[in-house]
């Protein structure tokens, strides 16, 4: 197949995505709604572009377009509005949204761009902007015609056996959604564990309980290394990591599709619920919870000043 990827946002998650790809021999144009940032990129390789018009015309069909923007307006802006992918693309090439997008919203994006033959795939990725710079896990939705045209493009950005495809429009933001929310669950676990022997009198060495939970542990996780890596560099009290936790859609997204279906999910419920009365309920589990976040994903969690 013809090795050319245009990325739409060119973020921490995107300028690292560009980067592994034309390591693995793709020419990548980029787009981000400051030009400055694409144009930035230009001196590692990339072809920055201003519309998606120019994008277009810079590849040649079969285009492919991963787009890494946020959820909801602005992946319909980017597909639909006046001067958008779509108007730009045409028959046989293919949209990806690989941002965390809630699910429901794929199908009726699939079913716009199928009427001028246009594939349409999404993807949950994990992993954080290491794993797009060194290999992501990948969890693929959409028509299976469209997948299997451009696998090639998944084994290339995936790490090692990390991705597997689900047919259905939105069945890759599905599953990431559900992972998500069994993220909450677990880094709260984590979280209140910690506090507990935080609190202990045994005066506990934090850093060296997370390096025995981790070789040969039931709970050895990235989770558990995470967190040892941030009491070393942040120290045991976590020094200028705020207690109160963000939260995104998607653990919100998993509670309500849990209770849409009933199933009881007391578990990512509570987690859920704890982030979001976690500004008016400082913690050593909110710290513990905002550092995993600053791991593995950059997330900004230092503490505000008053």
């Amino acid at each position: 197949m013809n090795k050319e990827l245009a990325i739409v946002g060119l973020g921490k998650m995107g300028s690292n995505m560009a980067r592994r790809m034309m390591e693995e021999g793709w020419h990548v144009v980029g787009i981000d709604k400051n030009p400055e940032t694409a144009k930035a990129l230009e001196a590692e390789g990339i072809k920055a572009v201003d519309s998606y018009a120019e994008m277009a015309t810079a590849m040649k069909q079969r285009r492919i377009a991963w787009l890494l923007v946020p959820a909801g307006e602005a992946v319909d802006e980017a597909l639909f509005a006046p001067g958008g992918i779509a108007e730009s693309f045409s028959e046989g090439d293919v949209v990806i949204d690989g941002g965390n997008s809630f699910y429901k919203d794929s199908e009726p994006r699939a079913k716009k761009l199928a009427e001028k033959g246009i594939h349409f795939i999404d993807v949950g990725t994990s992993g954080g902007p290491a794993g797009a710079r060194n290999g992501a896990c990948l969890m693929i939705g959409g028509s299976r015609k469209g997948f299997e045209s451009i696998e090639e493009l998944f084994k290339d950005f995936a790490k090692e056996n990390g991705y597997q495809f689900f047919e259905g429009a939105g069945a890759g933001h599905f599953v990431k959604m559900v992972h998500n929310g069994i993220e909450y669950g677990m880094m709260q676990a984590l979280g209140e564990g910690f506090e507990i022997m935080e609190k202990s009198d045994y005066k506990l060495n934090l850093t060296r309980v997370a390096d025995i939970y981790n070789n040969g542990s039931v709970i050895e996780s990235r989770l558990v290394g995470w967190l040892k890596k941030a009491f070393e560099e942040r120290g045991e009290n976590l020094n200028g990591v705020s207690s109160t936790v963000s939260h995104t859609g998607e653990g919100e997204w998993t509670v309500k599709t849990a209770r849409e279906m009933g199933v009881n999910v007391p578990v990512i419920r509570e987690s859920f619920d704890y982030r979001v009365q976690s500004a008016n309920n400082p913690r050593y589990t909110g710290k513990v919870v905002s550092a995993l976040r600053e791991q593995f994903g950059g997330h900004d969690v230092k503490e505000k000043s008053a």
